[in-house]
């Protein structure tokens, strides 16, 4: 299972998704790598591997003889990288025997990844791992959930000793914009639970997320000559800037709260005298939270509206997604599966939360249960972004272990 190689190809493929973008994809691009991908499948022996006119690569791997009635399980990575920070012309370096030393990125000096800012780091000593030069984000969020997915379908297609039911392959377009499963056929893809392999810390499997609105504040003002404004002119940016200065500032932002408190996050603000418009994203584990977060922008709205009383405001909110251990909770037998086969790869099998969303909360509300699991990946969204060659490795030899296990009357016995 040679991770490394793969995961040093796809990362050199720019996959940045457009939130701005109507398309589906929302870049071309992506398809690179999917045309990639679909030709690495076909090649291992996955004879319907195919890119569909939506940016999807969906796959199977067959059973092997007599494992035909054990439930399907579908193995999903995403294929776009965010668009946080320039994922074009990525020059992916690796650091062999990583020795706990700060790590410069020659492209960009300032750029230095410290063992005391990046604890996983420590946990990786001794092992290789792979950052950009600088200038660029790595692409290991997901590219490295990708290659283990690829590393563990070309073991099982080696080794066909290693009993198993039937695996789907889905590796999805824009996931960092939120639209990672908007066009996916569920009947076609035919599996009854799966797994993302998009996270961080050997060990670590996620089966809840933070549940999710986004929330558009639009803003129609009176524009005026501004030589002959007095007493007409109704200024939109102002109107924007007075709404922003009324979010909270010790509280329900991003940059202070931590473990399952939630947030308003102002994303994007577009502005001129005549019109503004104001993007946020709200975020909370408890989903109910999500409307006292609402009714937040609402009495900031109530409090600044009558100082431009000839002026428009309005919030529009859309659901995103939603808690996916909301539907876990209801299928132990998921979790349960995938905690024994990371203890079974030698690793202590750790369950925790998302400060985030994954494709799986998703689709976990359509119908297919589905917990994130390690893949390897730091620092996600930025120039810092690294990647541990053993955690990539590990999380390739889990996926063959649950597998496996899949097809045992007690998937959680370790004695099997």
């Amino acid at each position: 299972m040679n991770v490394l190689d793969r995961f040093l190809r796809y990362v050199r493929i720019d996959t940045q998704s457009d939130p701005h973008s109507k398309t589906q994809p929302s870049t071309d691009k992506q398809r690179d790598l999917g045309r990639l991908l679909a030709e690495e499948l076909r090649e291992l022996g996955l004879a319907d591997a195919e890119l569909d006119r939506y940016g999807y690569v969906y796959a199977t791997v067959p059973p092997t003889p007599g494992m035909e009635d054990v439930p399907v399980i579908c193995f999903c990575a995403h294929l776009d990288t965010s668009p946080d920070a320039s994922g074009s012309g990525v020059k992916p370096i690796v650091h062999q025997n990583y020795q706990g030393q700060d790590l410069v990125l020659p492209d960009d000096p300032n750029v230095v990844l410290r063992a005391d800012a990046f604890p996983g780091l420590r946990q990786n000593i001794g092992h290789d791992i792979v950052t950009a030069s600088g200038t660029t984000l790595l692409g290991a969020d997901n590219k490295s959930g990708i290659a283990a997915i690829m590393a563990a379908v070309e073991h099982l297609s080696e080794h066909p000793e290693v009993p198993h039911g039937k695996l789907r392959i889905l590796f999805t377009p824009d996931e960092e914009i939120g639209r990672g499963v908007n066009a996916v056929d569920m009947e076609k893809l035919g599996a009854d639970f799966g797994y993302t392999i998009d996270g961080e810390t050997r060990g670590s499997m996620e089966d809840e997320t933070f549940s999710a609105d986004g929330a558009v504040i639009t803003i129609a003002g009176v524009s005026s000559h501004p030589g002959f404004a007095e007493g007409k002119l109704e200024n939109a940016v102002k109107i924007a800037a007075d709404i922003l200065s009324g979010l909270p500032r010790t509280e329900l932002s991003p940059e202070t709260t931590s473990g399952k408190q939630g947030f308003i996050h102002p994303v994007e603000v577009s502005a001129k005298a005549e019109s503004a418009r104001i993007d946020f994203i709200l975020r909370d584990f408890d989903t109910a939270r999500l409307r006292d977060h609402a009714e937040v922008l609402r009495k900031i709205i109530t409090d600044v509206g009558p100082n431009y009383p000839n002026s428009f405001i309005h919030l529009e909110v859309t659901e995103q997604y939603r808690n996916m251990k909301e539907v876990l909770d209801l299928h132990p037998r998921v979790t349960a599966l995938a905690e024994a086969a990371i203890h079974a790869v030698g690793l202590q099998p750790r369950r925790s939360s998302i400060r985030g969303g994954t494709d799986g909360s998703r689709l976990s509300f359509m119908g297919l249960p589905c917990p994130n699991i390690f893949a390897g990946e730091h620092a996600f969204h930025s120039h810092y972004e690294w990647a541990s060659v053993f955690e990539m490795q590990k999380a390739a030899e889990v996926i063959v272990e649950i597998s496996r296990r899949n097809t045992l009357t007690d998937p959680t016995d370790a004695a099997q």
